[in-house]
């Protein structure tokens, strides 16, 4: 089988990889739980392991792949392949490390790293709910919340760290971010902020179904199915969090949109893709009294492609242009 290309999407909890055709269709699909206790050593290890069971489901070795394409979180050098702090993935996980070339040695394939929420927009774009459109904004709201974007027809990654919306400046001196840093977005939206929060507001006796529900699926964290299962239950803290991340996504989107006056606008992720269309028509409807063209608002969709873009759009990474080329 030839022109097959492996694509793997590391999260903050989980490791999504497949292995798509020359079309980009998928042939095989494999997800597993983000390892916590192993450094980015054990992260690269299990990334590779993950690949090899998709591979083998596609009747594939990975050495025999075009190639390999791998969507991170933090600081990526797509140059040389170095990932440095990727802290929603491992705290710890703040120098840089040669993810590339780990990878590469143990797939017997060459890799290639993106910024994980740009190439999950470019999937978006080229294969998904933005394919009818020359600009977009994609939004992936899941453990952080990351931007992508696509201007005329061409994916923008700036200097290198273009699309960072879950930092924008919600709320000036409010609330903590992971990042270290007060009043970003992510901070009220992020789902590892979340958690932060509700554990506290628990730990200060506020009644939640939240974490009972985590221990029921046997997690270790807030999984985005929590929340959901919490939402269906009415938990009051968990409608209220996710009541307050809907309002900063919205305004924060909105102050995207009135800069760069984009197209459409895709809400994916963990959290967007869990929650569905009915927090997505949320989300735009908030937007509207934020935006300085209300008359001609963006397009607002779900994302297409699912639980799937980001390794599809890192698989699609594979004999690709430069970033900031021609995508479409």
């Amino acid at each position: 089988m030839g022109g097959l290309r492996g694509g793997i999407d590391l999260g903050g909890t989980k490791i999504q990889a497949v292995v798509v055709d020359e079309a980009g269709s998928v042939l095989s699909s494999v997800r597993r739980p983000t390892p916590k206790d192993r450094g980015p050593e054990g992260v690269a290890e299990a990334m590779a392991d993950v690949l090899r069971d998709a591979a083998h489901d596609a009747g594939a070795e990975t050495s025999g792949l075009v190639g390999v394409g791998v969507g991170s979180p933090g600081a990526v050098d797509e140059a040389s392949g170095v990932v440095a702090r990727a802290t929603n993935v491992l705290p710890e996980w703040v120098g840089p490390y040669a993810l590339a070339e780990e990878l590469s040695r143990r797939l017997g394939a060459p890799t290639t790293i993106g910024n994980d929420v740009q190439v999950a927009t470019d999937a978006e774009f080229q294969l998904g709910a933005g394919r009818h459109y020359r600009s977009l904004l994609g939004v992936f709201w899941g453990t952080g919340v990351g931007g992508g974007l696509v201007l005329d027809g061409r994916g923008w990654v700036g200097r290198g760290a273009a699309g960072e919306i879950g930092h924008m400046v919600y709320r000036r001196r409010g609330a903590h971010c992971p990042c270290g840093r007060r009043g970003c977005m992510e901070a009220y939206a992020g789902r590892g902020a979340m958690e932060a929060h509700a554990r506290a507001m628990a730990d200060r006796g506020v009644s939640t179904k939240l974490f009972k529900i985590m221990e029921q699926r046997g997690r270790t964290r807030l999984a985005s199915a929590v929340w959901a299962t919490a939402l269906a239950e009415r938990d009051r803290l968990a409608t209220r969090l996710v009541d307050r991340a809907v309002k900063a996504i919205a305004t924060t989107v909105a102050s995207a949109v009135n800069l760069l006056d984009v197209e459409a606008v895709v809400i994916g992720g963990g959290m967007g893709v869990r929650l569905g269309a009915p927090y997505v028509e949320r989300i735009e409807q908030a937007m509207q009294p934020h935006l300085f063209v209300s008359d001609r608002p963006p397009a607002v969709h779900l994302a297409a492609l699912g639980d799937t873009g980001g390794a599809i759009g890192a698989a699609l990474l594979v004999g690709a242009s430069p970033a900031g080329a021609q995508v479409a």
